[in-house]
């Protein structure tokens, strides 16, 4: 932003010096006003071969400050595009805080010289967008100068004594002009890659280059042709064998010239170059952008009037090319009626874009002005203020010193003796209070370790009954049939009986993590299962299951029934391997026998434990209560395998006839299948057997062998008297919504 209310845009070209100084406009933000102007142009062109250039920009500086006021003003200057190096890059999607680091390694790549010899800068463009702190294919443009260039373009204006605070180049000059002149309304609207807005072509004509910026006012693209006015003149100069001078007169005057025809002949072969040129990198640039569209194309820089040229370009570029004749949104004022303004305004539009910068009303902001001329102008600055504080401290300090010093001879402890009485007071008050500190923490130590002793033995009351009360509540699960024994197959297949052979357990230190994710999808497939032996289908019919273990509830419609919230945090896996010969009905056995007794008793069941507690007294009574397993921290019981149905021989009398029953004394894998010896002379039996041999009662049952899995979280008795006091709220809670719910259904149809 400029220092005070203006500003200097100064273009020192190659023919001229040209310069505006601007200010916002009072009543339109987005408008300037031409404050002062000014054109000065050299006796000779600076690439002519007798020309001395510092010479002669030195005058026309000194002719410049001899007819302006810059003090306290911005001051911004531009340079040729062709010393300068304009990269524009694409990006892969990275994190906006990591685009810094990025560009400065697309900078090592990019620039062909150390970083330390140049002056560079850049600025990521508009348009693109950013999610979640992540910018999605982000453009940016990197511009550099060598720093040996930067100090040839400011060593005139620093010898006439005139601070640059910008330095831009001049084709960036001409895109800020273009997109705060030409493409404010646009710039509210956003920006679709897909479909991006027209593009502008400007044609900045210049004595020995010309700049083609393209834009559509959120990209830019420029190149830096190396034809410009002085080609025409060299042409004239060949051609008609001329002096420069003279070809430069006859130029400008092409249409008074006696032949007319010969000078247009004479620099038809430039025509054609520049045009071929400009073809070229339209075409170039609409290969790299297949979605681009040219809108307009506008002319700048005083060669532009070359007669016939204007003409020239729009019949084969088949567009139509405008020079400028004002500027949309400059504020003219008292120069708009200055001539020399007017017949000067083609050269105008690098100055203009160099004072939206300034004012801070630009698209690109950069500068290459090197960092360590603004480092020294901050602190030469700053210096006055520096000095003034230092000199504030010092004599603050001074004051300060005479201040205490009087305040010390006051309170001379050394020769005052009612200072000496108090401190030999607090001397013996502080040994006192020592001695009484050293007590106490003697004290307290000895406390502490009296605590730290009880906590050691107090500490496993409570969980030392953990496991046993783990036992109590598995045999508390456990079917039984009350029925006595029979000998029989018939009998065994329908007792209500689930033999466990093994108990099994693994300490996680994250149950979610470590446990229930892995086997998540195996126990939603077995609930399925559970569903299907229960003679459910719908409830398995393939309904998603949400991550908690959700499944399809047919009951409620096909809402999920959640089978609890899966536990956190540490606990035990507790595996229990057993078998049962409940198979005889069809109804009822295999795995559906297991989930009807042992893991729907782990679901819902109680077990009695002494765990009765006296609200009033706050004590626990040891009365005998039912506590239900849930409370107890079992959850997620299922059953994780099951075995196909075998056969299995049961003899009754193995417990009398030796460990292999009847055939005990039969070779392994014998026995257990030896056939029934019928007693001699019984009914039925074979000739030649002693019937005095007792009778094989083998008889064969079906067996089913499973594995039940089951999450337990240990908990204290009093932990289990919280868990049962917020599961009876909850109950209580989605009952009260059920009735309400019922209550409003009811009076519905009673309504209609």
């Amino acid at each position: 932003m400029a220092k005070g209310g203006a500003v200097w845009g100064i273009d020192i070209g190659q023919c001229a010096l040209k310069a505006l100084r601007c200010r916002p406009h009072e009543k339109e933000p987005r408008r300037l006003v031409v404050e002062s102007f000014d054109y000065i142009e050299y006796p000779k062109i600076l690439t002519q071969p007798e020309a001395e250039p510092a010479e002669l920009i030195r005058e026309a500086l000194e002719t410049f400050l001899s007819r302006n006021e810059l003090v306290g003003d911005t001051v911004a200057m531009s340079v040729g595009g062709q010393n300068g190096l304009m990269r524009f890059i694409k990006l892969p999607p990275v994190e906006a805080k990591k685009i810094p680091d990025i560009v400065k390694y697309e900078a090592r790549q990019q620039i062909p010289f150390s970083l330390d010899d140049v002056v560079w800068d850049y600025q990521q463009l508009t348009g693109g967008s950013e999610e979640d702190g992540f910018a999605l294919e982000p453009e940016v443009g990197l511009f550099a100068m060598k720093r040996d260039q930067v100090a040839r373009a400011l060593a005139p204006l620093e010898a006439a004594g005139i601070e640059v605070d910008l330095i831009q180049l001049a084709p960036l000059s001409v895109y800020n002009y273009v997109c705060f002149d030409r493409f404010e309304e646009m710039k509210s609207q956003p920006y679709d890659p897909a479909k991006p807005p027209s593009s502008t072509v400007v044609i900045s004509l210049g004595t020995d280059t010309t700049d083609l910026v393209v834009t559509n006012g959120f990209r830019v693209w420029q190149r830096n042709i190396p034809i410009g006015g002085n080609h025409f003149t060299r042409a004239l100069s060949k051609e008609l064998k001329l002096t420069f001078v003279k070809a430069e007169h006859l130029k400008r005057n092409a249409t008074q010239a006696d032949d007319p025809k010969a000078v247009f002949q004479a620099m038809r072969p430039v025509f054609s170059d520049l045009l071929a040129e400009i073809q070229r990198s339209l075409g170039y640039f609409q290969s790299l952008d297949k979605a681009a569209q040219i809108g307009e194309v506008i002319a700048l820089g005083n060669a532009m009037k070359l007669p016939g040229l204007q003409r020239y370009l729009a019949q084969n570029l088949e567009q139509d090319v405008k020079p400028i004749e004002d500027f949309n949104r400059l504020t003219a004022g008292s120069a708009g009626s200055n001539a020399q303004y007017k017949e000067n305004i083609l050269s105008f539009g690098p100055a203009y874009g160099l004072c939206v910068q300034a004012l801070g009303k630009s698209e690109l902001k950069t500068n290459l002005l090197p960092e360590e001329i603004v480092r020294k102008r901050m602190i030469r600055a700053k210096k006055p203020w520096a000095v003034a504080g230092v000199a504030a401290v010092l004599a603050g300090l001074t004051f300060n010193y005479f201040t205490h010093v009087s305040s010390w001879r006051s309170a001379d402890v050394t020769n005052r003796d009612d200072f000496k009485s108090a401190f030999s007071l607090a001397a013996s008050t502080k040994t006192s209070a020592d001695g009484l500190e050293a007590e106490r923490a003697s004290i307290k130590t000895a406390a502490e370790g009296l605590i730290k002793t009880q906590e050691q033995l107090t500490s496993n009351v409570e969980g030392r009954l953990e496991w046993l009360d783990l036992i109590k509540a598995l045999d508390a699960s456990l079917p039984r049939d009350p029925r006595p024994r029979e000998e029989n197959a018939d009998h065994v297949m329908s007792r209500n009986e689930l033999h466990i052979t093994a108990l099994d357990e693994r300490h996680f230190a994250d149950l979610a993590a470590e446990y229930i994710t892995p086997v998540d999808a195996k126990y939603l497939e077995s609930k399925n299962e559970d569903a299907v032996a229960a003679g459910d289908p719908a409830a398995a019919a393939g309904a998603p299951a949400d991550a908690a273990g959700a499944t399809a509830d047919p009951a409620a419609g096909g809402a999920a029934a959640a089978p609890g919230e899966a536990p956190t945090g540490p606990g035990f896996v507790i595996q229990l391997t057993g078998y049962h010969y409940h198979n005889a009905d069809q109804t009822n056995q295999t795995r559906k026998f297991v989930i009807d007794t042992l893991v729907k008793a782990l679901e819902e069941g109680t077990v009695k434990l002494p765990d009765g507690y006296d609200e009033a007294s706050k004590k626990l009574t040891g009365e005998l209560v039912d506590v239900s397993l849930k409370d107890m921290g079992i959850s997620r019981p299922w059953l994780v395998a099951g075995k196909p149905l075998k056969s299995e021989p049961i003899d009754p009398d193995a417990a009398l006839m030796g460990d292999g029953g009847i055939g005990g004394g039969m070779p392994a894998g014998f026995g257990a299948l030896a056939p029934a010896a019928p007693v001699a002379g019984a009914e039925g039996a074979a000739p030649g057997v002693d019937p005095a041999l007792p009778v094989s009662k083998i008889f064969e049952v079906k067996r089913y062998d499973f594995v039940v899995q089951f999450c337990w979280q240990p908990k204290t008795r009093a932990e289990r008297r919280e868990a049962a006091a917020k599961r009876l709220a909850a109950e209580a809670e989605a009952a009260a919504a059920k009735a309400a719910a019922e209550a409003a259904a009811s009076e519905q149809p009673a309504a209609q």
